[in-house]
């Protein structure tokens, strides 16, 4: 397989025509090796529009959105990133690449050591891992200028949103299944947050996702 032509082609023919023109995140693209944060056996699909599996029938987003959301949220040099889901550490090392310092929280102890290791091979020394729950939140390290959930949530909690900067930015994708949001949430001041409704999507909730009251009769 050659793994450079892959590449090239995940790029050009997934990537640029679901709307991802920023050339430095497609230049990251090339910069960040997708192959060696996959689980070996699926290295010959590391580059395919696959939602790959992990640990625990727990799965890596597909390539193009992975590239979408970096591209939104666009991380800046300064920033301070909170992850909620690590997985296998290929987007937070996307983030990291851009950003200032990634807190990435896991809460499957298999999948935080794999990006653990995955991470460390690589060298990244702006990232701290967590192995905790962060579906509603990680206030410890608040405020963030970026957020990003990587499993759906059926309702955005409050202390996300609360967590974030002035100017900060907070993708979710927000609802149950089969009407999902990816939703981009920016903060110009505490309280004064404006929700943009990106796309429709369908990804796996994250483990103790809030979800909404239920009347009961």
């Amino acid at each position: 397989m050659n793994l450079e032509q892959a590449r090239h082609n995940m790029v050009e023919q997934q990537i640029r025509t679901w709307e991802v023109l920023d050339q430095d995140v497609l230049d990251l693209l090339y910069l960040v090796p997708r192959e060696e944060f996959v689980l070996p056996q699926h290295r010959d699909l590391a580059f395919s529009d696959l939602e790959l599996p992990l640990a625990d029938g727990e799965k890596m987003w597909t390539p193009k959105l992975e590239a979408r959301v970096v591209q939104e949220l666009a991380p800046k040099k300064h920033d301070s990133v909170l992850e909620v889901g690590t997985g296998s550490g290929y987007l937070t090392a996307l983030l990291a690449h851009r950003a200032g310092h990634v807190h990435s929280v896991e809460i499957n102890p298999k999948l935080a050591e794999l990006g653990r290791r995955n991470l460390s091979r690589h060298g990244f020394d702006n990232v701290t891992l967590h192995l905790g729950d962060g579906a509603r939140g990680w206030p410890r390290h608040a405020p963030y200028d970026v957020i990003v959930l990587t499993g759906s949530t059926p309702v955005l909690p409050r202390a996300l949103a609360d967590s974030l900067a002035p100017g900060g930015r907070l993708f979710a994708v927000v609802g149950e299944a089969p009407a999902m949001s990816a939703r981009l949430i920016t903060c110009a001041a505490p309280g004064a947050c404006h929700a943009t409704d990106l796309f429709e999507t369908v990804i796996a909730p994250l483990v103790n996702a809030e979800r909404p009251p239920r009347f009961r009769f």
